[in-house]
């Protein structure tokens, strides 16, 4: 059951991929359907065993690497955590397969998409289940390598190419603090295994090292370092510009990518490694900054694109954000129940914005939408859902776990847990703000598409719309039904050794303790921010207009991101171009070639030329020469005499 849950992704994968020509497209949806669906079947009994019933389990299938003092096996590491993450990977990677049949059906490379997308979800898979931090990092990069193929999966588009290029070297990025932290892991634990990582961290919780001459923390270090590849994967300030690019992938794609996987694979990691998290405070405290920088950054940005894949993209880095700081203040248990109820109403919304843009006639910009809530129903009523539970509207799920980060921060009584707090009040309001703009602008006021569009206007089919249902459940309801075992009395027999937090650290357990404004006001700033956006693109939709033309220079700012691409274009991209062409034109093609192969190439030809030009064909020419010849060897030879 165990085993079957992780590699029938893998094997749809393969059969769907290898087998396309025998199979066809509709033979390739049902292998990779019945694959992911199947794994996410027996994801319940493994949720009920381990997680409900307290029945950890560590499989080892083989050993992996065996070399010095590394002994390392791949196996299946099974606990609370783990058993969360499987019921979230794949049962929204299953709703999401099933809905790419209706969604893809005109695309004329089918099985190559379903192939890719087991794949992906394979590699989540793996990362979730994994023992040791080798084993995870073959899944982390896995999941980058899926991503890659995903978003640039429509290879034709010059803008897919590039996307799928900058996700890959952003995460690259990350991806070296990563590794280097498991290098830091080894060298200090000589061990990858988190077990016996996790018995030997409370010895070392002193342990400095020195580098370039100042001692440092070494625990601080290596949680450093890790949060670094977890920034890269979760698309946190300063590595989250691949995530809106990544909007080029078909929608379904964003629906996998930015809901239940690559993006959580940050959280989850930094989630398991709570027990080195725990001894290093400074560590921590970077979490919970960078956590809530990303939050309220990606916020202000949400408010202003038009894009409506690239409004929900921009809540998913902010709702990231937020999973950061809960982590940051140690209410890791509080980050993962928002990691599962995000899940369901990210990808709800997602699915919701394909619907539209499959009624559109494939139109993504708001700005040429409006009046269609009459003809697509059922998709409008499920994007309200979406939007209730993004927005942390009792009693939708995102109540339950936004509120509960938030109570944590104040609960924390740090500085950081404060600043935290505050900036995701800000947040709160703005995410309902740009919600409820979506919503307005996409299925409200008077249509502005032209008359061709809008007579073709029509729901989606159901197999795009009974994933939206039931996805729609579990933004209602899975906020109230996993309250108790994550966050509430049961969380400690929940959690089990699967999480680990000091006594002094349990923000979760004084979040339950905090004045009564406190899980008020996150509510409130909710209703306020609809009633914003209602006032804005309802009742007095010049007011938009009138305050981007008021303060240009502030709608700019945030309509160009922060401008964080034009200032990574200046410092990164052109200078590495510049100096790439210098070496190619300067070194590789005058030093190298010019001295090397082609210099070696022309001097040969010179040769050649200047000896052709002696046969001539005469013989008076060739009798000269001879006599030239004779009269060198005869003068050498009497020399040398």
């Amino acid at each position: 059951m165990y085993v079957a849950a992780i590699f029938l992704p893998l094997l749809a994968a393969i059969v769907a991929g290898f087998g396309r020509h025998f199979l066809g497209d509709r033979g390739a949806q049902i292998v990779t359907i019945l694959g992911v669906g199947t794994a996410a079947i027996l994801s319940v009994p493994i949720f009920v065993t381990v997680a409900l019933n307290g029945n950890p389990q560590v499989i080892e299938l083989f050993t992996w690497i065996r070399s010095g003092d590394m002994d390392t096996s791949w196996a299946l590491r099974i606990d609370t955590l783990t058993a969360v993450m499987l019921i979230v990977v794949n049962w929204v990677s299953f709703m999401v397969h099933i809905y790419s049949v209706g969604y893809m059906h005109h695309d004329p490379s089918i099985p190559r998409f379903q192939a890719y997308l087991s794949f992906f979800t394979f590699s989540m898979l793996m990362l979730v289940t994994s023992d040791n931090l080798i084993q995870l990092f073959f899944g982390w990069e896995g999941v980058g390598v899926a991503s890659y193929l995903l978003i640039g999966f429509w290879y034709h588009k010059p803008s897919a190419n590039s996307a799928a290029m900058k996700a890959f070297l952003v995460n690259r990025v990350g991806d070296f603090g990563f590794a280097l932290g498991i290098a830091g892991v080894f060298f200090l634990f000589d061990t990858v295994n988190f077990s016996e990582i996790f018995a030997a961290v409370p010895q070392h919780a002193d342990t400095t090292v020195t580098f370039f001459g100042v001692e440092w923390h070494a625990l601080t270090i290596i949680g450093i370092l890790l949060f670094i590849g977890a920034m890269g994967k979760s698309a946190q300030l300063g590595l989250h510009t691949w995530l809106p690019d990544a909007m080029e992938g078909p929608t379904p794609v964003s629906a996998l990518i930015h809901a239940a996987t690559m993006v959580t694979a940050g959280v989850f990691m930094v989630t398991r490694m709570s027990p080195v998290f725990e001894y290093a405070p400074t560590a921590l405290a970077i979490v919970t900054v960078v956590g809530a920088l990303t939050a309220i950054f990606a916020a202000t940005v949400g408010c202003v694109q038009n894009d409506i894949k690239r409004v929900i993209a921009y809540s998913t880095c902010s709702q990231l954000g937020y999973m950061f700081f809960a982590i940051g203040v140690s209410a890791y248990q509080a980050a993962i129940f928002h990691l599962m109820t995000h899940a369901f109403f990210k990808a709800l919304l997602f699915l919701g914005a394909g619907s539209v843009i499959h009624a559109m006639s494939d139109e993504q910009d708001m700005r040429k939408m409006g009046g269609i809530w009459k003809h697509i129903k059922l998709t409008y009523a499920v994007m309200w859902i979406g939007s209730l539970a993004l927005a942390g509207v009792p009693f939708f799920a995102g109540y339950f776990s936004k509120d509960m980060i938030l109570e944590a921060a104040y609960g924390a009584h740090s500085g950081v847990g404060m600043f935290a707090f505050w900036i995701g009040i800000i947040a709160a309001f703005l995410t309902a703000f740009y919600s409820w703009r979506l919503l307005i602008m996409t299925f409200h006021g008077k249509p502005r598409a032209d008359e061709y569009v809008m007579s073709h206007v029509h729901e989606s089919p159901a197999v795009m719309t009974i994933p939206l249902i039931v996805l729609a459940v579990g933004a209602v309801f899975a906020g109230y039904i996993g309250y108790d075992v994550f966050v509430g009395p049961a969380r400690g027999e929940f959690w089990g050794e699967s999480i680990l937090i000091l006594a002094d650290n349990d923000s979760v357990g004084a979040a339950h303790h905090v004045p009564g404004w406190v899980p008020i006001l996150p509510a409130a700033m909710g209703v306020a921010g609809i009633l914003t956006a209602y006032v804005f693109y309802m009742l007095a939709p010049g007011i938009p207009g009138m305050l981007a033309r008021t303060f240009q220079p502030v709608y700019k700012f945030l309509l160009n991101k922060w401008y964080f691409d034009e200032l990574y274009d200046a410092i990164f991209v052109r200078p590495t171009w510049y100096l790439g062409r210098g070496f190619w034109k300067s070194g590789d093609g005058a030093l190298i070639d010019g001295v090397g192969p082609n210099g070696v190439a022309a001097a040969a030809k010179n040769v050649a030329q200047r000896l052709s030009r002696m046969q001539s064909g005469y013989v008076y020419h060739y009798a000269f020469f001879m006599i030239a010849g004779l009269f060198v060897f005869v003068t050498w030879y009497m020399i040398k005499g």
